[in-house]
């Protein structure tokens, strides 16, 4: 590889080759004859980003220069996956590179493997709000994202004695050479302290927050590239750091511990993605880390407004902030704060201003994840914040009493402070009321929002909740993720589905096309193949990708029932050892997901499917029919593995618990079809593939609320009456995939058949078998599977983020596309 000397700027193979060349002699201080894989990976990002900065200045100057309201998007988490190869896919140079690199004799795929992902998110939550900030760039619309800079993820999964363990995912170890760090615009962040009573000159009421700590939070912006390379906007991620302040009289008087320990603190604040609250110190910090994230995006949203707007008031018409779930909840607190305290502008303007600038979504309807503080934490944490809490409620709470149309139990309902076993602050009822706009991400979900979270919200404002359906990004979940079915898709009906998902509806005339079926089938077996060798290379276990891949990879959860799918493989395990059955197909059941380490039951059901996956894996008998695969650390980019090889995709959660899924739509929109409840998007999914090419079963959500209310749901009626339920369930209480531990998951035997058992999966199992030989039957056919696998491909438009964005910033944002001049 030669050195050269050139412009660093351009996109043509040409450019690329020498800036890669000069970054590796320049940045790397190494000849270009030493690089290996790792060093032109590094490389390879950096010519990348010097391009992705220019184009974000100009998109930068584009909205200044329009005066554009922005939208800044505030979130716990991101789940971006590895950003290299979706950059080079986005600016459309992935033949460009691919065959430079060849030339030097690298592989691109290869070189991709260098990227870690960056650890910033867990689950669906933070893969939604990658997904859009995707759609975002590629609309050319004005919005960014806010968010923490983790130094550690979650956690990396490994699995020893057929366990979960967790080890530390210290995804930074090779650096990110794509962020650019922005430490002048740092932010000092106050916190602890206490609040003095004043009287201003005027005789209002001045309180003054004193003897606060502060950190610094500072900020690294992730470019974040459109569709085409012409807009590139940004992720903000800020990272908590110490201040310069060092009470050296401490440290003379040789207490070392006590002068570093506000360092050491000051830091643990970005360190880890959701601290564990089983111990109270860990409580404390998650609620100074969401405080974090809330200080920072709004001190450095209103900084970016003042530097072109004078008048603070004029915020709403030019910002607006979405909310992503309660973890910014606080924001509604602290916007007030800094108008009320810090701008001196009057208490009824300032709460017209928050209202107007905050809209919120709601993702969940587990009563758990709804977060709740409680006062005596707040107050220590953030006693000015709590103040405000408490005069918001009292006004709020005084307003509907003047209505006189509501009894007390409503009014202790809609209170921002709970009364009962403890006073805490509910951030859910916070968002609610500081918003103007309360969305769920799927009809069912919004509906249950209004029904079952917040009825007496929805019914003082029934204007102000809506939904807002989720949905993914084809540029990441197909086009680079599956290039060999998004190749199949242009050459027959051209690229412009790339940007407007609801041009595959072209492809479903293509289904009664037996060698477009044929062709599609192909693309499929490749993408198995190419799993099946991932899985040889990372397990020892050998599949064929003959065989029908069944995949349920998602967060393990006792709602998202896992167990319920592990009942299934048991079933047909025990079937075809002990019956003599044959399945039409082989089959190959995938999992994939991580469990929170401190939640018992969940890390149990992965210790039982590794149990079992050992077992059926070892046995003869089967090895022809049937194998158990979970593959570790689920991330985004295992997830392109996983998703363009899936036939089946497993989405049972228990109806009415799973607010939206977006999975669901990625396996689809790649052509696998869904086994899967009336729950979440499943029920627009369904409405969209057509209800013949969709295995539906179980039970509904007002069927599940009825017999939760009644109290009516016997598990026992289902094991004394089907001899498959009580062969399943024996099979696990003796211990037959658990023989050195005979007990170990007898604990599963006596939940499942317990009377408050939530999540009905003994109630469901039956017609959950019977979709299963659907599935076994309609694969044995080829044409008849393919043409459902086509059809699911092809209806799928509805399910682009893009669509998506187009409705929040329609409906709740008031945004509109600043596209480059001449475009």
């Amino acid at each position: 590889m030669p050195v050269a000397h050139c412009p660093l700027h351009g996109l043509e193979a040409d450019d690329l080759s020498c800036s890669i060349r000069e970054h590796i002699t320049h940045s790397l201080g190494k000849h270009c004859r030493e690089a290996g894989n790792r060093d032109v990976a590094m490389a390879l990002s950096l010519t990348l980003r010097d391009r992705l900065v220019d184009r974000m200045l100009a998109t930068r100057d584009r909205y200044r220069e329009s005066r554009a309201k922005r939208m800044y998007y505030l979130s716990i988490e991101y789940l971006l996956g590895r950003c290299l190869g979706n950059n080079i896919y986005n600016m459309n140079i992935q033949g460009e590179m691919g065959g430079l690199l060849a030339e030097w004799g690298f592989n691109l795929e290869e070189i991709r493997e260098f990227e870690r992902d960056p650890a910033l998110g867990n689950g669906g939550l933070g893969r939604l709000a990658a997904c859009f900030l995707d759609s975002l760039a590629t609309l050319d619309m004005p919005g960014c994202g806010y968010g923490i800079h983790y130094e550690y993820g979650l956690f990396k999964q490994t699995f020893e004695n057929d366990r979960q363990v967790e080890r530390p995912d210290y995804w930074m170890a090779e650096g990110m050479p794509l962020q650019i760090e922005r430490r002048d615009q740092s932010v000092i962040v106050p916190v602890y302290g206490r609040v003095e009573n004043h009287q201003a000159p005027d005789g209002s009421y001045l309180p003054l927050w004193v003897d606060w700590q502060d950190l610094v939070g500072v900020p690294y912006d992730i470019p974040i590239v459109g569709y085409g390379g012409h807009t590139v906007n940004y992720l903000r991620l800020f990272a908590a750091k110490s201040t310069d302040n060092f009470d050296m009289q401490i440290f003379d008087q040789g207490d070392y511990i006590k002068a570093i320990h506000q360092k050491v603190y000051s830091e643990l604040v970005s360190k880890i993605l959701y601290p564990s609250e089983s111990i109270s110190f860990g409580k404390e910090l998650r609620l100074v880390q969401e405080y974090f994230l809330v200080f920072c995006s709004i001190r450095d949203i209103t900084r970016r407004f003042l530097k072109q707007n004078r008048n603070i008031e004029e915020l709403p018409e030019y910002i607006a902030i979405q909310l992503n779930d309660t973890h910014p909840a606080l924001t509604v607190a602290e916007l007030m704060r800094l108008l009320v305290d810090e701008r001196r502008v009057p208490w009824d303007r300032a709460w017209n201003i928050t209202t107007r600038t905050l809209a919120f979504t709601n993702h969940t309807l587990m009563p758990e994840a709804l977060e709740k503080w409680p006062v005596e934490l707040m107050e220590k944490v953030l006693p000015r914040h709590l103040q405000i809490i408490y005069e918001i409620n009292r006004r709020f709470l005084d307003s509907i009493r003047l209505s006189g149309t509501v009894d007390a139990g409503t009014i202790q309902r809609l209170s921002l402070i709970e009364e009962n076993g403890g006073k805490q602050v509910r951030m859910a009822h916070l968002a609610v009321v500081g918003s103007h706009s309360v969305n769920g991400v799927s009809k069912l979900h919004s509906e249950l929002v209004k029904k079952v979270l917040f009825p007496e919200y929805a019914t003082l404002w029934p204007g102000k909740f809506n939904n807002k359906t989720n949905g993914i990004t084809p540029r990441r979940w197909l086009y680079k993720a599956n290039p060999g079915l998004a190749g199949l898709i242009t050459e027959s009906i051209g690229e412009s589905w790339i940007t407007d998902l609801d041009e595959l509806q072209k492809l479903a005339p293509l289904a009664e096309d037996a060698a477009f079926r044929a062709k599609f089938a192909a693309v499929k077996r490749a993408a198995k193949a190419h799993l099946a060798d991932f899985v040889a290379k990372t397990t020892g276990v050998v599949v064929s990708p003959d065989a029908v891949f069944d995949m349920q990879a998602k967060r393990i959860h006792e709602y998202k029932r896992q167990l319920l799918n592990v009942m299934h493989i048991i079933h047909d395990y025990l079937r075809i050892t002990e019956d003599g059955y044959i399945p039409p197909t082989p089959r190959v059941y995938f999992f994939a997901g991580k469990a929170a380490p401190g939640y018992f039951e969940a890390k149990e059901i992965i210790h039982l499917i590794l149990r079992l996956a050992r077992v059926i894996n070892g046995d003869k008998r089967v090895s022809e029919y049937l194998k158990v695969i979970f593959t570790a650390d689920y991330r985004v980019s295992l997830a392109e593995k996983l998703i363009p090889a899936a036939d089946v995709s497993e989405q049972i959660s228990t109806a009415g618990t799973e607010a939206s899924g977006t999975g669901n739509m990625k396996f689809s929109v790649n052509g696998a079809l869904t086994i899967g409840t009336l729950d979440g998007a499943n029920i627009e999914i369904r409405e969209a593939v057509g209800e013949e090419n969709f295995y539906l079963f179980g039970l509904t959500t007002p069927e599940v609320e009825r017999q939760l209310a009644e109290g009516s749901y016997d598990p026992w009626e289902h094991y004394r009456k089907h001899p498959e339920i009580r062969r399943v369930l024996d099979a696990i209480s003796a211990g037959r995939f658990s023989p050195e531990e005979p007990a170990a998951f007898h604990w599963i035997f006596e939940k499942l058949l317990a009377r408050n058992e939530r999540y009905f999966h003994l109630a469901d199992f039956m017609a959950y078998i019977e979709a299963h030989e659907r599935i076994g039957m309609d694969y044995s056919r080829p044409d008849v599977w393919m043409r459902k696998a086509v059809l699911n491909t092809a209806r799928m438009g509805y399910f682009s983020s893009d669509r998506t964005i187009r409705e929040y910033a329609k409906d709740i944002w008031g945004i509109k596309p600043i596209p480059p001049r001449g475009m």
